[in-house]
């Protein structure tokens, strides 16, 4: 499923027009994006928690050559499912 599906979806379900289901994506998308910039978390009970998760610095190596390279350390966003979208995946099987 792409953006524009998940659109479909949206302005169906809810009775809304694409226009308007699409704005409430982008909103909340940025919403989430300006949380987690600012180091919040984002619970959607039921749903999953995205969150910022801080990696150290590291060694790597390139593939090509073999060097090894420091990978610098940064701030990554992680998601966890919730309990109820564990089990709804898990009952799709």
């Amino acid at each position: 499923m792409n953006k524009a599906d998940l659109i479909d979806r949206i302005a169906s379900g809810a009775g809304i027009s694409k226009t308007q289901a699409a704005s409430a994506i982008d909103t909340s998308v940025e919403s989430i994006t300006s949380a987690l910039k600012k180091g919040d978390r984002v619970a959607l009970i039921g749903f999953g928690t995205f969150s910022i998760s801080q990696r150290k610095a590291r060694n790597g190596r390139n593939p090509q050559t073999g060097a090894t390279i420091k990978i610098a350390a940064r701030r990554v966003a992680k998601f966890t499912p919730g309990a109820e979208l564990k089990k709804a995946v898990n009952r799709g099987k």
